[in-house]
This record gives C-alpha cells, structure tokens and sequence, in this order.
C-alpha cells in the first residue's frame, strides 16, 4: 500500500513538472506575439488558455531564446532523422528495384533460350542441315526455301548471346552471313554491335522479330517439302523456332523464281500479308466543285414573249457557258463519299483560287516521250551545307527552304514582293465588299523578296505550304511542328506531340488536315485550328522518314526505317496496305494524279510503283546510283521524276508502265519481272555536282528543281 502510493505521488511530481514545463513554452510564445504587436492573437491565446497578462512579467527575453533554440533543435534533429529513415527506404527500394530488374532481365533472356539443356552445338549443327537442305533441293523450290535461312540463322544468334557464349554467337554469324543475299547484312551488321546478353532486351531489330513473326510467302509445294524435312529429329530445335517466329504466308501454283522472291523481300519482318491488304482502299479522286455557278451571274427574271406593246422586240441572248467550266467531272465508282471526312467549305475567295488554278491549267503543255518538260534548276549557293529541305509553292511563286541553323526562309519567285498586312488602323478603314479586298489588305511599303522566321530550336527537316499559300508548316529536330502566317509572317501555332525529330509534315490536298511522322516510329494526323493530334498512326518497328497524303486526303502514305511502306485510313486510323520489298531506308513518296499508284524511293537507290487497289508491286525502276531524295508526277499524270544524291535527275514513262501493267494483270502473289531499266526511261540530266531537294510540275507542266550546290 505504501509502494502504490508512493507511485502515485512520484506521477503526480512528474506530471506537475510537465505542466509547469508547457505554461513557460506558452509565456514564452505569447511574449513573442506581444513584441511583434499581433495583440489579437495574443488576447484570443490568453482567453483560451486562461493565462493573465500580468504572467508575462516573469518572462524575460533570454527565456524566449532558450525556448527557440530548444525548439528548433528538436525540429532539426526529426528531420535529420526523417531524411535519414527516407535515404534507408530509398536505398532499400532501390535495391529491391534493380534486385527486380535483373530478375526481369534474367526472365526475358531464359525465354529467348528457351531451353534449361542450351546447347550452341545442337542449334548449330541443326542449322548446318537445313543449309544442306535448301542447297540440295530442286532448283524450282530453291529460292523460296532459302527465305528461311535468314530469320533462322537471326534466332539461333539470339539464342546463343542470350546464353552468354558472345565470341561463340559472333563466330556463328560470320561463319553463315554469306549465304544470305546482300540486302540482310545492314542488319546482321548492326546485331553484332551487341556486346551484352542485357543488349538484346533494348534492340529494336531483335524486339521487332520477338513482336511480330516473320513472314514467308511460299507456295504450298515447297512448305510441303520444307515441313517435311523439320520433322526430322535432329531438326526439333529448328521445328521450335518455325513455330514461334516464323509465318508461312501460302499460295497455290507455281513457286516463285529468284527476282520474284528479292522483290518483295528485304523488310526486317518479312514480307506483307495477304490478310494485310485485303481492306477496301478507296482511291478515287473526289467530284470537283462546280464553277460554273460561282461565276454565272444570277438568271433574271423572263420576260413574256408574247408582249402586244413590243412584238418587235429582240430576244436576249442567253450568256455562253465557259467550255472549261461546263464540263462535269465524272463520278469515280473507287472514289470515297464526299462526306467520309470532314473537309473544309471552300469559301468564295478559295474558290476563285482555284478557278485561276484551272484556267492555268487549261494552257498545260501535254507531255510524252516525243515532247519532254522544260526543267528549270535553282541552285542554292554559298549555304556552307546548311540546307536541310526546300519546297515549292503550289502556284510556283514562293520557295521556302529550311536551315540547319532553325531558321526557315522564303524567296519569291516572280518579281511580285513578299508582303505583310496593314496595320489594324487601316485595316479597319478598307471596304470589306470590295471585290479586290485580298490584294488591299496588303501593305505595299512592306514589300521585301525574301523573308525569315526563327523559333525552332533545332535543324528545320521540312517545310509545307497550305493549298491556300496563305500558311506555311516547318517541323524539326525540336520535336515540334510551326505553323506560320504568310500575312503577318509570324508563328501562329507550335504543335508538340511528338517526343523525338520529327523528319516529315505535309499539308493535305483540300487544306485544314496535316500529317507529320517522326523518330519515334509515330505518323500523326493534325487539323489547323486544334493543338492536339487527331490521330496516331502506330505500327512501324523503326523512325518513319517519309509521309503523304493521298490527292483525295482520305489517306495517308508512310515510309520507314523498317524498310516499309503503309498506307493509313485517316478516318478510322487503320493501317489498310503494308508493302514489302525495299531493301533500305524508304526516303520519299509520290501519289500518281489519278490516286491508284504510289511511287517510293529508298536509300537502296530503288523506285517502286505500288499499285493501292490491291498493295502489289508494280515494277521497280533502277537507275540511280545513290538515295532517291524527292519523287513527283507531272500534273498530267503522264511521267514519273526523281532525283537524288547522284545529282541526276530521271524521267520515266509512268503512261506507257501503267498500260503495260493493266494488259498484263499479275496475281498478288506473283508480280512482274524486272524490266529492263531503259524500257521506261526517258531522260537522264545531270546536275552540276548539286544533288537534289526537291521537284515540282508547275500546273503548265513546267519541272522546277531544287539543289544545294556541293563544293
């Protein structure tokens, strides 16, 4: 009893001190608000707290300074600890992250072994039999069986780094890679880079052929042949990789011959399949709009013939229709409905542009192979190698070209100057009526032949102009895209999306929509008035270089560093054509003027004709000797001109090839045979050691072409 006690009072004692302890803390805290005058604070304290103004008397200002300092002690120490209890759990979260990450790399690297007993020897003696095998088959079936080597050979080289055994997987490649046909050692080239097993995980060579399976078209009797032949035992390891990575796209009929084979071949995953291109592409131009009711004055009134007062009167005449304006554009049964998309109303201002661009054309010079186009040259001089792109205006008055230093800069190309709007002030004064309100609004004095926008923070990869001339687009390395006014001559928007380089926009035919495509395997479609991408065109393994729209602006082309060619729905944003058949880099793109063919050239140095109705290879074109920069169609429809890096330009008969090509339909399957290259070709300029920028048609047929001058 007396223990119990004694606690109690030994709490007491304790319990008191701590309250005398928390009464100094709060004098001290109220002394505080006093010197600094915050007398409602303190009054609201004292009253809550029930502590007299007369308490404050016994706190002086060293009592004050203890108290902080005691306070701020204790708070400095909770943080030491607290950062301290944080860097633990960090570190500890860290650990458990890379403990994690190297279980996950470990995990992955096992799947692309695939088997706990590897063996290097098995997979390679295996590989060594199927060689044999397609060496000793008939001739017929030969060159089809040997599509199968490549991906092959690409996975036990997977396998065999995976395991660890780098030199031994290096060996492997170098011991086989002759067998294979030249276009694969870019990227047999690029696997041996990889020094780790780890390497593998990041590569988009290995994770486009772990994603997709490769694709082999074959005929029926030859898979028969190639099915029976894994069946074998010691084939088992090879049975496995066929199955897990490889597709056998399989037709009826005949086996293809070598050129048919390396035609379509060459893509990192594989030819197309058939399935790829079975979607309805609609091609067809769109129905003009009618001009005749835009520039017929309003009928007036008749007037009874019959009138008793004047039976002698002369009949009016009716007003003659222009013979350019009355003939109607047929309806195209391959054309899509007018309504598909959304496109902008022409306003009357847009629709006088265009009448002025029909009646340019109506002086078109029509062009064969007895009557070639006059090419002008514009050279680029003095630029210290600064000039990333040029483009052309589609009434061939402006050229703008983009630098290497951000800048983007435009010339003019008649004697008419470059010029900006009035100020508001007079603006404001002009008649809005005036049938010439276009031409008043701009402010004579302001006139200048050449002008410069800056804004980009990187090289300028492209440029564009709107239909209407009235805009300009620019994108780059900035991962950006500008739009800029010709009136004001400013940026208007900056358009981001994208999160690498963004090599290529392109305004489409009927204005409002664009399309970019950049590094970061992405194509985007835009729309002016909206900062935010309308669509997001996903299916490329590598950089999309290269993109255009379709003349009817329902579809978009796209050419990658997959070696690919896709055509993309706009509307539904479906990839609807996927081409196979170049061997590099696809670095330009054309639509015919009737909309059914596509043109492409490529780093391989290649052109091929694609026709879109079916997303079969027409013909490819060899004449150039180094990367097809720019690709276009006379306004006719009736050649085809490229130029490159060679510094030659080329001229090709696209009416004779599209005659041939229809006289002698082809199956999807088997395409035409390589022509002979001077079967099609016209003419051959040479540039004075200047490659080329770009081409344009002017709407007289005139071919204008851009070149930076090397020296």
């Amino acid at each position: 009893m007396n223990l119990d006690v004694a606690n109690v009072n030994g709490g007491n004692g304790n319990d008191n001190s701590q309250h005398s302890q928390d009464k100094r803390e709060l004098l001290c805290l109220l002394k505080l608000l006093k010197k600094y005058q915050l007398k409602g604070t303190e009054e609201l304290l004292c009253r809550e707290a029930n502590v007299n103004s007369a308490d404050l008397s016994k706190i002086d200002d060293d009592d004050v300074k203890t108290v902080l300092n005691a306070a701020l002690s204790f708070t400095e120490e909770n943080l030491n600890r607290q950062a301290a209890s944080a860097a633990s759990a960090a570190a500890a979260q860290s650990n458990e992250s890379k403990a994690a990450t190297e279980t996950n790399a470990a995990e992955a690297l096992a799947k692309f072994i695939g088997d706990d007993a590897f063996d290097a020897q098995q997979y390679e003696q295996a590989y060594e039999e199927l060689r044999t095998f397609v060496e000793e088959s008939l001739d017929i079936y030969k060159h089809e069986l040997s599509m199968v080597l490549y991906p092959i050979l690409v996975q036990i080289y997977f396998k065999i780094l995976a395991s660890g055994q780098v030199e031994k997987a290096r060996g492997f490649i170098e011991k086989y890679k002759s067998d294979l046909d030249g276009y694969y050692i870019e990227g047999l080239f690029n696997l041996l880079l990889i020094s780790k097993p780890e390497e593998l995980l990041d590569n988009d060579l290995v994770n486009a052929m772990e994603t997709d399976k490769f694709v082999i078209r074959m005929s029926r009797d030859a898979h028969s042949l190639f099915k029976r032949h894994i069946q074998d035992r010691r084939q088992e390891v090879v049975a496995d990789i066929v199955s897990k990575y490889l597709h056998f796209d399989t037709y009826e009929g005949m086996a293809r011959n070598k050129l048919q084979c390396v035609a379509t071949a060459g893509s990192h995953t594989g030819d197309a399949k058939r399935q790829d291109n079975k979607i309805r592409v609609y091609y067809g131009l769109l129905k003009e709009v009618d001009f005749q009711t835009l520039t017929t004055p309003a009928p007036a009134p008749e007037e009874e013939d019959d009138d008793p007062d004047a039976p002698d009167r002369p009949k009016k005449k009716k007003p003659k229709k222009d013979p350019l304006l009355s003939k109607k554009s047929k309806s195209d049964p391959n054309a899509p409905a007018i309504d598909r998309i959304p496109l902008p109303e022409l306003k009357d201002a847009d629709k006088l542009l265009k009448l002025k661009a029909l009646r340019e054309a109506s002086k078109r010079l029509p062009l064969n192979k007895d009557q070639l186009p006059s090419a002008v040259f514009y050279t680029i001089l003095n630029s210290m190698q600064g000039v990333t792109c040029a483009e052309i205006s589609d009434d061939s008055t402006m050229l703008a070209c983009g630098f290497a230093d951000s800048m983007v800069r435009i010339w003019s190309l008649t004697p008419a100057k470059l010029r900006a709007l009035k100020d508001a002030e007079a603006l404001r004064e002009l008649d809005k009526e005036s049938s010439d309100i276009n031409a008043r609004m701009l402010d004579e004095r302001s006139g200048e032949m050449t002008r410069s926008f800056l804004g980009h923070t990187g090289p300028v990869y492209r440029c564009a102009f709107a239909p209407e001339m009235n805009l300009l687009l620019s994108c780059s390395e900035d991962s950006t895209i500008r739009l800029w006014s010709l009136l004001t001559w400013s940026c208007v928007v900056t358009y981001r999306g994208h999160v690498y380089p963004v090599w290529d926009v392109r305004f489409a035919p009927h204005g409002y929509y664009f399309v970019s495509c950049s590094y970061d395997k992405t194509a985007r479609l835009w729309a002016t008035d909206s900062n935010q991408s309308l669509r997001v065109f996903v299916g490329h393994l590598s950089g999309v270089d290269c993109v255009q729209f379709h003349p009817n602006s329902n579809y978009v082309a796209t050419g990658s560093s997959d070696r690919t060619v896709r055509l993309w729905d706009v509307l539904t944003g479906q990839s609807v054509r996927l081409m196979t058949g170049h061997k590099g880099t696809v670095s330009s793109l054309a639509f015919s003027t009737c909309g059914r063919y596509l043109a492409s050239g490529s780093v391989d140095h290649n052109i091929i004709i694609w026709d879109l109705s079916n997303g079969s290879l027409v013909t490819t074109l060899l004449r150039h000797t180094s990367t097809v920069t720019t690709i276009t169609f006379s306004r006719d429809g009736t050649l085809l001109a490229a130029g490159g890096l060679d510094n030659n330009l080329t001229l090709w008969d696209f009416h004779k090839l599209t005659d041939d090509y229809l006289s002698n339909q082809i199956t999807v399957s088997h395409h035409q045979d390589e022509n002979d290259e001077d079967v099609y070709l016209l003419r051959t300029f040479p540039s004075k050691n200047s490659p080329f920028l770009t081409l344009h048609f002017t709407r007289r047929n005139l071919l204008m072409c851009v070149g930076l001058f090397k020296s």
